[in-house]
């Protein structure tokens, strides 16, 4: 089994979400607003009122490092699906801009499900 953490734009979750059901992975859990950054140093909301000729948003324009609204999608799957999910999520959320995101994969060592006791995948069906 393997938990697939990703890291997505917040705009890209719906598309997310439909992608991941449509690849038969409809069980996930979505982590409300969090913030980060990548390497990049603005806030892509300041850049594009900068973009626009806000003074307010030229003025915070800077070196100090800006953080952006993401949204963490987490879903455990059986190994051979792994690649599915995977696959799946970047095709919903790939522009080729940064920002587009960020996956982890880790191994899961055990799994059960709370109300019958299942374990391993079972508990995941």
């Amino acid at each position: 089994m393997k938990e697939i953490i990703s890291v997505i734009r917040i705009s890209k979750v719906n598309a997310t979400k439909t992608a991941l059901i449509e690849a038969g992975i409809p069980a996930f859990t979505a982590t409300g607003r969090v913030m980060g950054r990548g390497k990049g140093l603005v806030h892509y909301d300041i850049l594009r009122g900068a973009e626009a000729g806000h003074p307010e948003a030229i003025a915070q324009l800077g070196n100090a490092p800006r953080l952006v609204a993401k949204r963490i999608l987490t879903v455990v799957v059986p190994d051979e699906l792994c690649k599915t999910a995977i696959d799946t999520i970047i095709k919903a959320n790939q522009t080729g801009k940064p920002g587009d995101g960020k996956i982890f994969v880790t191994p899961i060592i055990e799994t059960i499900r709370v109300r019958t006791g299942e374990e391993g995948d079972a508990a995941l069906n």
